[in-house]
C-alpha cells in the first residue's frame, strides 16, 4: 500500500535522517525544494549530491520534484512575515497565512498530483523532504494534505529525536 511520510533537514545528521528514513520503510524521497542546497556544514550533507549518493547507499529512490518548490517570490514572502514576528527559517513553527494561500492557488492546484501519486511505490513508503524540522513550518504539509485528502493515502510526519 502506498503510504506517504514528510521529513525535514533541521534537527537531523546524515546518520539519524537515513536511520529515520530506512526505519520507516521509506523506498523513494522526493526532494521538494527550489534550490538543494543547505547552508552550513552541519547540513552539508543534505546538499544535492552528497544526498542522492547517501540515499543510493541506503537503496532509497530519488528525484527532484521542482514543479512543487515555492518560488523565489513566495520564500521571500515568508521570510518578511518570520522577521515581522521575529523567528528565523530554523526555528519557525507555522507558515504565513499569505502564503500557504499563494502557494495552493499558484503552485499545488495546477500541478498534476494525481499523476505524481499513481508513479510511487506501492511496496514501500515515499518522503517528502525539504528542509524545515516540523511540517507545520513547511510547504511539504500543504503537499502531504493535498495527497491525504485527494489520493486517501496515509501520511506520517517524521521528526528528529
Amino acid at each position: 500500500m502506498r503510504r506517504i511520510t514528510t521529513i525535514g533537514v533541521y534537527g537531523f545528521t546524515a546518520a539519524t535522517f537515513i536511520e529515520k528514513l530506512t526505519g520507516e520503510g521509506v523506498g523513494l524521497l522526493l526532494d521538494l525544494r527550489q534550490r538543494r542546497g543547505v547552508r552550513g556544514p552541519d547540513y552539508s550533507w543534505a546538499n544535492s549530491a552528497r544526498l542522492q549518493h547517501m540515499l543510493a547507499t541506503a537503496d532509497i529512490g530519488y528525484r527532484h520534484v521542482k514543479e512543487l518548490a515555492p518560488t523565489t517570490e513566495l520564500r521571500q514572502l515568508q521570510y518578511r512575515e518570520d522577521d515581522r514576528q521575529g523567528v528565523g527559517k530554523r526555528n519557525r513553527i507555522a507558515l504565513a497565512h499569505e502564503y500557504a494561500e499563494r502557494y495552493t492557488r499558484e503552485i499545488l492546484d495546477p500541478f498534476d498530483l494525481s499523476a505524481l501519486v499513481a508513479e510511487l511505490p506501492s511496496d514501500s513508503a515515499t518522503a517528502l523532504f525539504c528542509v524545515e524540522r516540523d511540517p507545520e513550518a513547511c510547504h511539504r504539509l500543504l503537499v502531504a494534505a493535498r495527497v491525504r485528502a485527494a489520493h486517501r493515502l496515509p501520511v506520517t510526519d517524521l521528526r528528529p529525536g
